[in-house]
């Protein structure tokens, strides 16, 4: 569909009706940034590509969302933290640029492993590499300022594994969940109970030994 550069992949796709002034493109990226355009800006693309962000080296995008400039953000990072903040406090800027910090990783090995646009008041959905996840009211997640460290979302352990994955929920929702060696599993979210935010969770899932999410 696009003329990649070696070695250059594909990280997100997102479904635009109209390329109008009152929405924008919000990115993050693996460490912790966040940039916010406008979706007129991107009305005209090349066949080639148009830059969509700045990356740095050892950095890579791996979402990107459609908001109404008055959502707030939310991130989550491998070693269960996460940060929500108001899309206000994301100045918008061009497309050649590298955006702002929207989280601060608390060790070399955290990284952000999604982004929500938080749209319906609904539960924050954890899933963890071992099968363990759990639902909390999304009021559990105060809003804070950009950039700070965040608040606890997933305890893990070694039993658990690291947080895989993060979305927003609601009862007549469905979970799939499919494991490293291409199995899938799907389960009624109204069957996952609501928790509280600072805990490990429940199992989700039975994985066969060796098998991670």
């Amino acid at each position: 569909l696009i003329g990649c550069a070696p070695g250059e992949k594909v990280e997100a796709f997102v479904s635009v009706k109209e390329f109008d002034d009152n929405h924008y493109i919000v990115m993050a990226t693996k460490k912790g940034t966040i940039k916010k355009t406008v979706l007129s800006a991107y009305g005209n693309p090349r066949k080639g590509g148009i830059y969509a962000i700045e990356i740095r080296e050892d950095d890579k995008l791996i979402e990107a969302r459609i908001t109404n400039g008055e959502n707030d953000i939310l991130l989550g990072t491998f070693e269960g933290k996460s940060i929500r903040f108001s899309e206000n406090d994301i100045r918008a800027s061009g497309r050649k640029t590298m955006g702002v910090r929207g989280i601060r990783l608390s060790s070399e090995e955290d990284y952000v492993i999604g982004m929500l646009v938080v749209k319906r008041e609904g539960t924050i959905l954890v899933a963890t590499q071992k099968g363990y996840g759990k639902r909390t009211d999304i009021i559990q997640y105060r809003t804070q300022t950009r950039g700070g460290k965040g608040v606890l979302t997933m305890r893990c352990t070694e039993k658990t594994g690291k947080m895989v994955s993060i979305m927003e929920v609601v009862d007549s929702d469905d979970l799939i969940v499919i494991t490293d060696s291409g199995v899938l599993m799907r389960q009624p979210i109204a069957a996952i109970r609501t928790i509280g935010r600072v805990t490990q969770g429940v199992k989700l899932v039975k994985l066969d030994q060796g098998t991670i999410i």
